[in-house]
């Protein structure tokens, strides 16, 4: 993954060169977030802004708060502001889909980024989702010899969030003595976790492990199991800075299967501006490499 960024990298300043000094000054990008209440999105708005800045671009940034509605109009006033490049993390990937075609109808080059969007994005940029999934729920098997029951703690259903579920249930499925006892929505935050994990905890007494589909999610359920004094242990997906230092901790937390959403927002950005100054042939999609962090290698770790 190193070798291929480095090549987009190479490949983008060899386009910005002759025209970076005039284009870049006028360029206006904008980006939608599905939520900015989540260090995962704080995290890819700063790499944002400071590419923005490096290119001498304004850069325009909304909040969708995980209201579809609100996103489409989001977008409409950006268009109203004449935005080159739109960089699109949608709320609903399907519910999207008026938003793209309006950008695409203001010619608008549009990127959709962590989670696809339905209708003409030119292209999209996001982690290997189902492979962050398979990696956690296969230490999380392993962390327990092969035995024992295990429950999913999911979240809101978006295509990066099913792709983790289908995952780890592919990855459970390898272990003939592991048994998937629950499924709940924890909506990825903390406080709705906390109250699901309680009540997984007291419904199934033999529980062993818990995967949540994130880190958020997966510090409220962290906060039920030590409240319990069960050991249970437990996985996730995403790289949270909290989360790192709590497998750091050496605690019921065992692994969180890393995502880099700074490199997610920046590939995408070099994408859109390679198909603006001319590039022929721009991939339609960048998968982007997970990585397991454990106790082994937590300490030197950061988004």
């Amino acid at each position: 993954m190193k070798k291929t960024l480095i090549a987009l990298a190479a490949s983008s300043a060899v386009l910005a060169a002759p025209a970076m000094a005039q284009e870049t000054a006028k360029l206006k990008i904008g980006m939608t977030f599905q939520e900015m209440n989540n260090p995962y999105f704080v995290s890819m708005r700063k790499a944002l802004e400071e590419a923005a800045k490096s290119l001498g671009a304004k850069v325009v940034v909304t909040d969708a708060a995980h209201n579809v509605a609100k996103q489409i109009a989001d977008v409409e006033d950006m268009l109203q502001q004449n935005i080159d490049i739109l960089l699109i993390n949608p709320t609903d990937s399907a519910g999207v889909e008026a938003a793209v075609r309006a950008a695409k109808a203001r010619n608008v080059i549009v990127v959709a980024v962590d989670a696809n969007a339905s209708g003409p994005v030119d292209m999209f940029v996001g982690s290997k989702n189902k492979d962050a999934g398979y990696q956690s729920c296969r230490a999380l098997a392993q962390s327990l010899n092969g035995k024992g029951e295990v429950a999913i703690l999911d979240g809101i259903p978006v295509v990066p969030i099913l792709q983790r579920v289908e995952g780890c249930k592919q990855a459970l499925a390898e272990f003939k003595d592991i048994k998937l006892v629950d499924k709940q929505n924890g909506r990825q935050d903390r406080s709705v976790a906390l109250g699901v994990v309680e009540n997984m905890i007291q419904s199934h007494p033999n529980l062993k492990g818990i995967f949540s589909v994130n880190d958020g999610g997966a510090m409220g359920a962290l906060a039920a199991i030590q409240g319990a004094g069960k050991d249970i242990k437990l996985t996730s997906v995403d790289g949270a800075p909290e989360a790192i230092k709590a497998i750091a901790d050496g605690t019921a937390f065992i692994e969180t299967t890393a995502q880099f959403p700074r490199d997610q927002v920046r590939v995408g950005l070099a994408m859109a501006l390679a198909k603006k100054w001319g590039a022929r042939v721009v991939p339609k999609e960048v998968p982007i490499d997970v990585m397991p962090v454990t106790r082994k290698n937590a300490a030197g770790f950061s988004w």
